[in-house]
């Protein structure tokens, strides 16, 4: 009989051994704890993207690139853990700033870039980790300059950890877009993005548990969209903020929610201005968020209503959910570009009316 001996406890074994041989081991007196196929052992182990998107970084190439840049820019950038995730992981934030560090106060005006709300869409963890990689490599240019040192930037790339790392754990995409609550109903994740306390959940979303657009059991009933709440409410300096998700080359701004213009007739024409001022970079359409559909429980309705922020949905291109590698480096250049645009104005946005 052939045993390959994995590991050795005080009172157990464990290892492979081919199934024809289990009722061998069990006539000499073995007792069989737990078996699983060699298959099913691999896919512990797995969590990572195929590899043809290899270039694509997961939750732990995703935290030692944070981890290098703040630590190779420490006059510059600090990185915390703005909260966790339903399975306890960190939501990391990389701050720029050449005052300030960590959780610290600051009276600079703030931007804040959010990726991966959603799990599936991770070319928005890539867009958000290149654009703290471009600020930090271009620190000493004269118009990043300026920004790193009269601005308070936020980067959180990767919101959503656990529905990104979900959705890769076989090595084979399953197209998940929510957290990984585990519902009342045993069906899995809350969608992020219909869990802010805004219009919540009276119009596309949904309160079946199995649904894509499950908006929870509560307003910020989740602990990353709560993250996202004490974060804001802690930082009244925030004064704009966009939230990439991925696909549809668009440029979206509130309402969400409803399918009527802004009624701050100033604001709105604020948000017209920005959204025109960044996809001249993109190439992306610029339109009220309903205009693509009704969504309530939307993060930037949220922080627009309730403090008052700036704030975008940037919908990345691409003709899917997973785009390729190939896809990168233009997605995160012309984006690159729109996000210090929004640096440009942060300290004023409506100075874009003047």
């Amino acid at each position: 009989m052939r045993r390959d001996i994995v590991e050795i406890k005080a009172k157990s074994v464990s290892g492979f051994v081919h199934k024809a041989e289990l009722a061998v081991l069990a006539e000499k007196g073995y007792v069989v704890e737990a078996k699983m196929t060699i298959y099913d052992y691999a896919l512990q182990y797995l969590k990572d993207f195929p590899p043809a998107d290899a270039a694509y970084h997961n939750y732990k190439e995703t935290t030692e690139l944070l981890n290098t840049l703040a630590a190779n820019n420490p006059e510059t950038a600090s990185l915390f853990s703005a909260g966790k995730t339903v399975e306890g992981r960190d939501i990391w934030c990389l701050r720029l700033n050449t005052t300030e560090k960590g959780g610290k106060p600051s009276s600079k005006p703030g931007a804040l870039y959010i990726g991966n709300h959603h799990a599936r869409e991770h070319l928005s963890n890539e867009v958000a980790l290149g654009l703290a990689a471009y600020l930090l490599e271009h620190k000493n240019d004269a118009d990043i300059k300026k920004y790193l040192q009269t601005l308070d930037i936020y980067i959180i790339p990767m919101l959503n950890a656990d529905g990104a790392e979900y959705d890769i754990k076989t090595g084979k995409y399953r197209w998940h877009r929510k957290n990984t609550r585990i519902n009342a109903d045993k069906t899995i994740g809350v969608d992020l993005n219909r869990n802010y306390d805004m219009r919540w959940c009276t119009a596309g979303a949904s309160h079946s548990p199995y649904s894509d657009t499950y908006c929870g059991t509560a307003p910020f009933s989740e602990p990353e969209t709560l993250a996202v709440k004490k974060f804001i409410e802690a930082r009244k300096n925030i004064k704009t903020l966009m939230s990439y998700h991925s696909y549809s080359d668009l440029l979206l701004y509130p309402w969400a929610g409803l399918d009527t213009p802004l009624e701050n007739e100033k604001d709105r024409k604020v948000f017209e201005k920005l959204a025109k001022g960044m996809v001249a970079f993109t190439g992306y359409k610029p339109e009220q968020a309903s205009d693509l559909y009704v969504a309530t429980g939307d993060t930037t309705d949220w922080a627009y209503a309730t403090a008052g922020i700036f704030a975008f949905t940037t919908e990345l291109e691409g003709g899917g959910f997973y785009p390729g590698t190939g896809i990168i480096a233009r997605a995160v250049t012309n984006n690159v570009k729109a996000a210090v645009y929004l640096l440009s104005v942060t300290d004023d946005p409506y100075k874009v009316l003047r």
